[in-house]
C-alpha cells in the first residue's frame, strides 16, 4: 500500500501509475478531442457566412446548432453506458469516424436540409469524445490527478477552440467553404491512425474487473444508481449553469452580436472571441490548480464564476448609449473564458460519488447539463431575434432565466452531495487501512 505523507490525498491500492506512457497514451486521447472541438466550433466563426450561403433566417441559422447540440446531449447517457461497457478505444474509433464524416459532409453540403443532416452526423461522433478522454484520464492516472487531467483536457478543448477562431476563419475567407471545411476534416484522418494505432484503455496490470452486463437492465441499473447519487445530479446541475453562457457565445451568437448589435468589424469580433478561449485556458490552469490542493473551493469557484457572468452581462446589455465600449466587451470576454473551467468542476462532483464501473454514466449524466442549457439558450435567441427585430438585449436576456434555474438547483442539492461525499471518503479510508501492504520483502 502506497500512501503520501506530505499531502491530503492517498495513493490508494490498485491506483494507476501516471508517468510519461500515461501522458503518451493519454495525450493521443486529448488529440482526439481536441479535433472534434475544431469540427464543433466551425460554425461558430461561419455563421454569418452559413445563413448567406443556404439563405436562411436567424432561426435557421440557430437550428445547425441546436440539432448538433440536441444530438450530443441526447448521445451522452448512451455514451457513458458504451464506454462502461466497451471501452475507450472502441468508443472513440466510432466517433472519429463519425464527426470527420459530418465535418467532410457539411463542406459539400448542396442545401440546408443536407448541412443539417452532416452537422447530426458531426455531432454524434463529437458526443463521444470527451468522456471517453475523462474515462481514459481515470484509467491511466491516480484518483488525487483527477481534477487537473479533466481541467487538462478542457484546455485541449479550448485550443480546439483557439484553432477554429483563427485558423479555420482564414481559410474560410482565403479559399473558400467547400475547402476551408474539407481541409480542416483531414485532421480527423491523423487522430484515428493514432489512436487505431497507439491508444490502450488501460496500463498493463490495471485491467477492470469484470462487470455483468444484462441488457436493458444492466442500462436501467446504471443510469438509476448513478441519478441516485446527489453528487451526479448536483455536478450535472453545475455544468448546466456555469458552462451555456460561452458556448452560445462562441457556438453561434457571439460574432453576430459583435458585429451587428455592437458595431465591431469582424476582425475586432474575432480578436474578442479568441480572448474568450484564451482566458478559458488560463483559468483553467488556475482552477485546477486550486481544486486540486483545496477541493472545497470547487462550490465557491463555481457560484462566483455564475454571479460573474450575469453581472458583467447585465451591465453590457444595458450599458446607456448605441454600443457598449470596448473596455466593458474585453471584460465580458474575459469573464465568459471562465465558464468553460468551472462547467468541469461538475464532474468533480459526479467523480467521487460513484465507483470505476459507473463513472462512464455519471460523466455522461453530468455532460448533458451544459449542452442542454446552450441546446435551449440558442434557441430562445434566434426565437427571440426574428420577433424582436434583431433586438439582442432582450434575446440575451434569456441567459439569466438559465443561470437561475441552475443556481436554484445547485443551492437544493449542495447539503446532501457534500454529506454523501464524506461518507464515502470515511468509508474508502477505513478500507485502505485494512489493506494489507503487498510487495513488501
Amino acid at each position: 500500500m502506497s500512501v503520501t505523507r506530505g499531502g491530503s490525498h492517498s495513493t490508494l491500492p490498485g491506483d494507476p501509475p501516471g508517468g510519461r506512457r500515461a501522458m503518451a497514451v493519454w495525450g493521443i486521447g486529448v488529440s482526439v478531442y481536441f479535433v472534434a472541438v475544431i469540427f464543433r466550433t466551425s460554425l461558430g466563426v461561419a455563421g454569418l457566412d452559413a445563413a448567406d450561403r443556404f439563405q436562411v433566417n436567424a432561426s435557421a441559422l440557430s437550428t445547425f446548432s441546436i440539432l448538433q447540440l440536441l444530438v450530443y446531449a441526447g448521445m451522452q447517457i448512451p455514451v457513458g453506458l458504451l464506454v462502461d461497457r466497451l471501452g475507450t478505444k472502441r468508443v472513440l474509433t466510432i466517433g472519429v469516424v463519425l464527426f470527420t464524416a459530418g465535418q467532410l459532409g457539411f463542406a459539400f453540403s448542396p442545401s440546408y436540409g443536407t448541412a443539417l443532416a452532416s452537422r447530426a452526423l458531426l455531432g454524434c461522433g463529437d458526443a463521444m469524445t470527451f468522456i471517453s478522454v475523462l474515462r481514459l484520464g481515470t484509467r491511466w492516472f491516480p484518483a488525487r490527478r483527477g481534477p487537473l487531467v479533466a481541467q487538462f483536457a478542457g484546455l485541449a478543448g479550448m485550443a480546439g477552440n483557439l484553432v477554429s477562431t483563427l485558423l479555420l476563419a482564414r481559410l474560410l475567407h482565403g479559399v473558400g467553404w467547400t475547402a476551408a471545411f474539407a481541409g480542416s476534416a483531414l485532421a480527423g484522418v491523423v487522430v484515428l491512425v493514432l489512436l487505431v494505432l497507439f491508444l490502450k484503455d488501460h496500463p498493463e496490470g490495471h485491467e477492470p474487473e469484470p462487470f455483468p452486463h444484462h441488457g436493458a437492465a444492466y442500462v436501467r441499473r446504471q443510469i438509476a444508481a448513478s441519478w441516485r447519487e446527489p453528487g451526479t445530479r448536483l455536478g450535472l446541475w453545475v455544468h448546466f449553469t456555469t458552462q451555456f453562457p460561452a458556448m452560445v457565445f462562441l457556438l453561434l451568437w457571439g460574432l453576430p452580436f459583435l458585429v451587428q448589435a455592437q458595431g465591431l468589424s469582424r476582425a475586432a469580433a474575432g480578436e474578442l472571441l479568441t480572448l474568450v478561449v484564451l482566458a478559458n485556458m488560463v483559468v483553467g490552469l488556475v482552477y485546477g490548480q486550486i481544486v486540486a490542493r483545496h477541493h472545497g473551493a470547487r462550490l465557491p469557484l463555481a457560484l462566483g464564476t455564475v454571479g460573474a457572468t450575469a453581472l458583467v452581462w447585465a451591465v453590457t446589455l444595458v450599458y446607456p448609449g448605441e454600443h457598449a465600449p470596448m473596455w466593458l466587451l474585453v471584460v465580458l470576454c474575459a469573464v465568459l473564458g471562465a465558464c468553460g473551467p468551472a462547467s468541469m468542476l461538475g464532474f468533480d462532483f459526479a467523480r467521487p460519488a460513484n465507483p470505476p464501473e459507473r463513472q462512464g454514466t455519471a460523466s455522461g449524466i453530468t455532460n448533458m447539463g451544459g449542452f442542454t442549457a446552450s441546446m435551449t439558450t440558442l434557441f430562445a435567441i434566434g426565437v427571440l431575434l426574428d420577433a424582436t427585430g434583431d433586438d439582442y438585449t432582450i434575446a440575451f436576456s434569456s441567459v439569466f432565466v438559465l443561470q437561475a434555474l441552475g443556481v436554484s438547483q445547485i443551492l437544493r442539492l449542495r447539503k446532501r452531495a457534500a454529506r454523501r461525499e464524506r461518507e464515502r471518503l470515511v468509508a474508502s479510508r477505513v478500507e485502505t487501512v485494512h489493506v494489507p501492504a503487498q510487495g513488501v520483502g
